[in-house]
């Protein structure tokens, strides 16, 4: 079978983290990916903050604990978070925000890394501590979070696929 079609049948959401940080080659082959996805007349209106740092990556979890109304870390212990935003003035922005988030958990599976789709970021960047996130790294503009993918090496087995329901395609002959 081809190997882009394997990897869309076999990446799972992984929600049990180990503490072992990526390798920088690594992560930057997931972000390339992430750069190539498919956007509205390729206006690329998404960005990637790639958090590698330990207490930023805390500091999100915490606000994203809080929107959820718990104080456990929603991001299953992975090290590593890659927070997609894209620009609100783009009538595709969420389509193309999305299909990031797409290449960059199946670029992950290719290369040996656990993901998975965490919501929230939304919330979380409507906040002035969000606003104030990107105003420090000189992002300006009105961007709306769409998820987190969080990365890191799965601790235990990867969860087996549900099956498919019957009635997910429907042809029109």
């Amino acid at each position: 079978m081809n190997a882009v079609l394997e990897n869309i049948r076999t990446r799972r959401s992984v929600r049990k983290y180990k503490p072992d940080m990526i390798p920088q080659e690594i992560l930057d082959q997931i972000l390339e990916a992430g750069t190539y996805a498919a956007t509205g007349m390729g206006m690329q209106s998404p960005i990637i903050l790639a958090v590698t740092n330990r207490k930023m990556r805390d500091r999100l979890s915490a606000m994203n604990a809080k929107v959820m109304g718990t104080d456990s870390d929603p991001f299953y212990g992975a090290p590593v978070v890659l927070v997609v935003l894209a620009d609100k003035s783009r009538g595709t922005y969420l389509y193309d925000g999305s299909l990031v988030m797409g290449n960059l958990m199946l670029a992950a599976h290719e290369l040996g890394i656990a993901s998975c789709w965490i919501h929230r970021a939304k919330e979380e960047f409507e906040t002035p501590e969000g606003k104030d996130i990107l105003a420090s790294l000189g992002i300006t503009g009105d961007y709306e979070g769409i998820g987190h993918c969080i990365l890191g090496y799965a601790d235990g087995p990867e969860p087996a696929a549900k099956p498919r329901k019957d009635s997910y395609v429907y042809y029109m002959k």
